[in-house]
């Protein structure tokens, strides 16, 4: 099972810039607001990320609502990321809650 963290556990580890955060959502969303310094995760990108990652890199995984980020976050930590964690609320609540950690294109 997932280790989750609160969006306030979030900002404050985005804030300390102490993880990568991994957006497992479609290219276009992430293309159009993301996250900062938010890396994409997808089918096509993931043999990439598995072989230049290190297993001991801080990851926060989000989706759009918090869901599907727990299976990815279960999925690294069985490839061996032993500090892998899920974003409650995902990244539609975090657009709510902090207007001004959100970057978009344009």
């Amino acid at each position: 099972m997932a280790q989750r963290i609160s969006p306030e556990q979030g900002r404050e580890t985005l804030d300390s810039g102490e993880a990568l955060f991994i957006d497992v959502r479609d290219p276009g969303s992430h293309a159009m607001a993301r996250i900062p310094g938010a890396v994409p995760l997808t089918q096509a990108s993931l043999d990439d990320f598995l072989a230049t990652t290190s297993r001991d890199q801080a990851l926060v995984v989000y989706c759009y609502h918090g869901h599907s980020s727990q299976s990815a976050c279960d999925f690294l930590t069985e490839k061996g990321f032993t500090r892998a964690v899920s974003l409650d609320g995902g990244f539609e609540h975090w657009r709510q809650a902090y207007p001004d950690r959100v970057e978009e294109e344009g």
